[in-house]
């Protein structure tokens, strides 16, 4: 089943979310994302807008699978869970994370690691639930949610689990634009892609590389010691 649509308007890439269900993240779903990442490129587009159907962006990995893992494939879709996460955070075009629903987890994750997260005001929930879920918080994806999560809120917002509503996160700094009820999300998503239209293209993917490539690399070098530790911890 296709799980990711994406579309090319006015030189913006438009990739959906939509498996018509949970939009949970799995090997097709990797698969999917990065290949529309590479059709991006591609088309040399000047922004990228993600977004979902109304309700909901993403629950996050799929938890069905996870359980059926072996150890060394536990590895394996961790790792491309990270590299996939950090090649949208370093990606040489600015994104926008642009729905109004659920993100949670990965979903969440996704949408920190865009350049800008707006969402439509509503009664729905922004979370990163892994400690919550008996999962730990690696470095990758606490550096990814940390560019977004302003310092004085990683406590409750990682640690402690804590749930958002748009509205919540978007006081706390955690989202950058709330929309209306009943105004479009994705005309918003577009007014800001051509505004990103203005700035100089290479200016804008040399200074993103400039300041995350360390970090991330550090993170991904960091990645396998963590998560192995993780799982036998007992």
């Amino acid at each position: 089943m296709t799980k990711i649509h994406y579309a090319v308007e006015d030189q913006i890439a438009v990739i959906t979310l939509d498996d018509g269900k949970m939009n949970v993240m799995n090997w097709d779903f990797f698969k999917e994302f990065n290949e529309a990442l590479d059709r991006a490129l591609a088309d040399r587009v000047n922004v990228l807008i993600f977004t979902g159907r109304p309700g909901i962006f993403s629950a996050g990995l799929d938890l069905k699978l996870l359980p059926t893992l072996s150890l060394e494939e536990q590895i394996r879709f961790q790792k491309l869970f990270a590299t996939t996460m950090l090649r949208l955070y370093l990606f040489p075009r600015p994104a926008i994370a642009a729905y109004t629903g659920h993100s949670i987890a990965g979903g969440a994750i996704l949408s920190y690691a865009c350049d800008c997260f707006m969402i439509g005001d509503g009664p729905y929930k922004i979370q990163i639930n892994e400690v919550a879920n008996k999962m730990v918080i690696p470095t990758w994806i606490s550096l990814i949610c940390r560019s977004s999560i302003p310092p004085q809120h990683w406590k409750e917002a990682l640690l402690h689990s804590r749930a958002y509503s748009p509205r919540e996160a978007f006081e706390r700094g955690i989202v950058d634009r709330l929309v209306p009820p009943g105004e479009d999300v994705m005309a918003a998503a577009r007014t800001l892609a051509r505004d990103l239209f203005k700035l100089d293209g290479q200016a804008y993917a040399y200074t993103k590389k400039y300041l995350r490539r360390e970090e991330a690399a550090h993170a991904l070098d960091v990645f396998e010691k963590e998560l192995v530790e993780w799982l036998l911890k007992e």
